[in-house]
């Protein structure tokens, strides 16, 4: 099978994407990357072996930014060949396409020239941040699964229990979820792995309230199946990303760690999809998610 081409789309502020992704499939230079402005990317970066450690089968071979000097930046730490001015210059010359962005704002705008192209795209956390929003996107799809999106915190070792570890909590119903940072931009990273871990518990919402504080947004959830969630999104406070399970035997705290497996894995299971190896994401399921965040705005 031939080297798949991916295309890369950055910068949004505070996120770092272009220059993780890209390493994970390219490796990386190190002299560049420590001048990288998110210093945890060289941190966890230079703890793995490349090209061992790097995602097979494919290759960040475009990259654009609104700023050409950052695009040149990431380009020379994550070691991409083509930097592009315009975005739509991708079509044609890539397989698939990243978008690397967190302002969910601009994704349907971004995204449209790609999925009307046919081209498979991975959108990064949030697809959007209401359900008409992402129809929006949705509805651009030329086939079932073109679009994939996700926290790659739903593919974190730490945030992920087995069938046999959550038995043994006995009959769970509370579950408290933290994560520092945004609403916006960050609740996705507590709610989706919770969804994950209580699939059969988080199906229909029997009431949900939202309260905010300053830079606090607590969306606490009770579900038909008697389980009650909280999701909190709490600023600048210092807190880890963290789930906490209640159950009648016992309780645990869920910390993420592991930023590289994480990232990694989700970027794993994009090509895996595109490579027909995997089955698309659900639609419903994203759809269910962003009904969340939006029950938080």
């Amino acid at each position: 099978m031939k080297q798949l081409k991916l295309g890369i789309i950055g910068l949004s502020e505070g996120n770092g994407h272009p220059y993780s992704w890209s390493a994970i499939f390219n490796g990386f230079n190190k002299a560049v990357m420590k001048t990288c402005p998110f210093p945890v990317i060289y941190e966890y970066l230079s703890k793995q072996r490349f090209p061992k450690d790097a995602i097979a089968g494919a290759k960040v071979t475009h990259i654009w930014t609104q700023d050409l000097s950052i695009s040149r930046h990431i380009a020379k730490a994550s070691n991409i060949v083509n930097i592009v001015t315009d975005y739509q210059d991708m079509i044609g010359q890539v397989d698939a396409i990243l978008l690397a962005r967190d302002d969910s704002q601009n994704h349907l705008k971004m995204s449209r020239p790609f999925l009307q192209a046919g081209l498979p795209i991975y959108i990064d956390k949030p697809l959007a941040t209401t359900i008409a929003e992402a129809k929006k996107m949705y509805s651009l799809e030329q086939y079932a699964g073109q679009i994939f999106t996700c926290s790659a915190l739903a593919y974190a070792k730490e945030l992920t229990l087995s069938p046999k570890k959550l038995d043994s909590f006995g009959p769970i119903h509370f579950v408290n979820a933290i994560t520092p940072k945004y609403w916006e931009t960050y609740a996705v990273h507590i709610i989706e792995p919770t969804l994950n871990l209580f699939k059969t518990k988080t199906k229909h919402i029997k009431s949900a309230s939202t309260h905010k504080s300053k830079q606090i947004t607590t969306t606490s959830i009770i579900w038909d199946s008697g389980l009650i969630t909280n999701f909190s999104a709490l600023g600048q406070s210092a807190t880890p990303i963290k789930i906490e399970i209640y159950g009648q035997n016992k309780s645990e705290v869920l910390v993420f760690k592991d930023t590289f497996f994480a990232f990694k894995k989700a970027l794993e299971e994009f090509i895996a999809i595109i490579t027909k190896k995997k089955k698309p994401q659900k639609k419903e399921d994203v759809l269910h998610l962003i009904s969340i965040i939006e029950q938080g705005l």
